[in-house]
């Protein structure tokens, strides 16, 4: 039965992480090949890599509704042809406005991957394994960002953005027959005992659930948000000459690269390990309270006069306190969801943490233009110490 519920787990990550790939493409591509887009600003290449992202806000209670009355296998295919769709508009579309309307087609088509995913883990999962199988997904669907990084950016030097385009939509649409053999044809039920009407009501009566939302929040803020939009601006502030590798000058793009490709790398073998030992070992708390003050430490040392070899190390780190508190953070909010609202609580989850992604590089960059980096970068390390005292305070006030 353990072995079937890894298997449903492992075939939902590697639908979406095949679908991912042309999303995960763009954003090394894109900026460098803009005028092959039929782009004619650049300011055109900002709005295209974050619109996606804009319009899960309101796509996403609408994704959540769709579960609750249509069944999962038909929300899964849907978003794999739309996300076909709009990975082949990238080759074979030109200019800003059609793009445009394929961005938010990805979004809508990741609005129902990201949720059919939360909902599958939360199916098959219990107290025991909920960490594990969370990481596991997480960790195999970054696959898919990996790939589509490297592969997307090595070929689209080697041919063009309709062979790239292409290949990544046929892989993606290959995904589809799978889907259809191994995604069940089930509806997100709740509990026969409470309706879903009193359980939603009940949902935002719940403390824990305003706890996880707001906690979803600011992560999604400083890790997709602040820390992502920043990196490239963090170690170019940092990088006083050019940085030489085995007698090769390695540029910023280059270091920022190979930094979220580490990232990517390690996700599917450390994401599982951390939701583990929250199951088991240490619990969702004290995990949350590691890796907040982890992550807020090593932001503070960021911007400090350090060895550039030091702030690379220091930025691992980071990226390693965040595998943790996204794996742990979505694993609470499934803890939460069984005992309220599962697709409730779980669509108000995705929005917050859409909605943190979302305004994290515009709060960065107005703290950069308005003061600096070192000051956005020591008041965003308060924010993560302090969330992790809170959840501190928390867990004595549970335990006693």
């Amino acid at each position: 039965m353990e072995r079937n519920h890894e298997f449903k787990v492992t075939v939902i990550a590697l639908i979406t992480a095949a679908c991912i790939l042309g999303d995960a493409m763009l954003f090394i591509v894109m900026p460098i090949y803009w005028q092959e887009f039929g782009l004619t600003a650049l300011w055109q290449v900002g709005v295209l890599l974050s619109v996606n992202r804009l319009i899960r806000l309101p796509v996403n209670p609408l994704v959540g509704w769709f579960y609750k009355h249509i069944d999962k296998r038909t929300g899964v295919v849907l978003a794999i042809i739309l996300a076909t769709l709009s990975t082949l508009s990238y080759g074979w579309l030109q200019g800003f406005v059609m793009l445009l309307v394929m961005r938010c087609i990805w979004g809508i088509a990741w609005s129902f991957l990201r949720l059919g995913g939360f909902l599958t883990v939360m199916e098959v999962a219990d107290d025991q394994s909920r960490g594990r199988l969370m990481g596991k997904y997480n960790g195999l669907w970054g696959l898919g960002g990996l790939t589509g990084m490297l592969a997307g950016g090595l070929l689209a030097d080697v041919t063009n953005l309709k062979v790239v385009a292409t290949l990544f939509g046929l892989l993606s649409i290959l995904s589809l027959p799978i889907a259809f053999k191994y995604i069940p044809k089930t509806k997100e039920m709740e509990t026969p005992s409470t309706s879903p009407h009193t359980k939603e009501s009940n949902m935002w009566k719940n403390r824990q659930a305003w706890s996880v939302l707001s906690t979803g929040f600011i992560m999604a803020m400083v890790i997709f948000g602040i820390f992502l939009s920043t990196l490239s601006r963090l170690i170019d502030f940092q990088l006083d000459q050019e940085w030489t590798f085995l007698g090769f000058a390695i540029g910023v793009g280059t270091i920022a690269g190979l930094i979220q490709a580490v990232k990517w790398a390690w996700d599917p073998f450390l994401a599982p390990i951390a939701g583990r030992l929250s199951d088991e070992q240490f619990g969702r708390v004290k995990m949350l309270v590691f890796a907040f003050v982890g992550s807020g430490m090593a932001f503070y040392f960021l911007t400090k006069d350090l060895y550039f070899i030091w702030i690379i190390g220091l930025i691992l780190v980071f990226q390693l306190m965040s595998t943790i508190l996204v794996t742990v953070t979505d694993s609470l909010a499934s803890d939460v969801a069984t005992t309220t609202s599962k697709v409730g609580l779980m669509t108000a989850y995705t929005v917050a943490v859409d909605l943190g992604a979302a305004v994290g590089p515009l709060i960065g960059y107005v703290v950069l233009d308005l003061i600096s980096l070192e000051v956005l970068y020591q008041l965003t390390s308060v924010i993560l110490i302090l969330i992790g005292f809170y959840w501190m305070v928390k867990g004595r006030k549970a335990s006693r």
